[in-house]
């Protein structure tokens, strides 16, 4: 059985440094994010080999890493689907992420290092430039080391995994929320008052600050969701023939 996907997944180039398992896991999840492989479509396993340019037993090994990690669920007796993320699920993954982010700034505040503090504020005028020159991806990727560096500032090993395992599963919707009017420049704003807070060891105002930026973060996200929709339905009752997932 395969699959009628506009796009196929381009064969995988081997590091060096990674296990197969771990290159195949990455591109099946970078897929997921880009909607290459949409919410709610099987994944057959001698598709993926084919796709991917492997054998089934790391696509086997992928397919289990990214169970865990909420990406794709197995169904018993029917098959292992693309994870069909609702808004409850969205819900709940940020009322965790939210309580971790708030322990991990606040653990920050207390343990972070000199060169460590040094490396969020240049992240900080990073984002800045880049915001200025609408250079969306870079943006992206400042904004990841940014909570990165973060992160491992508390100190809080089994922390940063929960903390990455939890942003994995919300990455596919970052673009809704980022290009939401004005969430830029908001984002910004809440990380420079994390980062102020942090520099003056103040834990209490470092967790108040990064429970408020998940709060927004998530409002966002929800009104970003329900514009997109709305706008599919628009589109539909207009030209009902014209696909709006494409």
């Amino acid at each position: 059985m395969k699959t009628n996907r506009q796009h196929k997944l381009e064969p995988i180039k081997l590091d060096a440094y990674k296990p197969l398992r771990e290159v195949v896991s990455e591109a099946l999840r970078q897929a997921i994010k880009d909607g290459v492989l949409k919410p709610g479509e099987r994944l057959m396993e001698i598709q993926l080999a084919e796709e991917l340019g492997v054998s089934r037993t790391p696509i086997r090994e992928a397919i289990r890493k990214l169970e865990l990690e909420g990406f794709i669920v197995m169904v018993p007796r029917r098959g292992t689907y693309v994870a069909d993320i609702s808004l409850k699920d969205i819900a709940q993954v940020f009322e965790i992420r939210s309580a971790l982010e708030e322990l991990a700034a606040g653990l920050a505040a207390e343990r972070i290092t000199p060169d460590e503090l040094e490396y969020l504020e240049r992240i900080l005028v990073e984002i800045n430039e880049y915001m200025e020159n609408d250079d969306f991806d870079k943006i992206v990727d400042a904004d990841v080391r940014f909570h990165d560096a973060l992160y491992h500032a508390s100190r809080n090993q089994r922390l940063v995994d929960i903390l990455h395992n939890l942003r994995e599963q919300m990455l596919r919707f970052r673009s809704i929320s980022m290009h939401y009017p004005g969430r830029l420049a908001a984002t910004w704003e809440e990380h420079r008052q994390m980062v102020e807070n942090i520099a003056d060891h103040n834990s209490a105002m470092a967790r108040k600050v990064a429970k408020k930026h998940m709060e927004n973060s998530e409002k966002t996200l929800l009104k970003g969701i329900s514009k997109d929709e709305e706008s599919a339905r628009r589109i539909h009752e207009l030209f009902p023939h014209k696909r709006t997932d494409s």
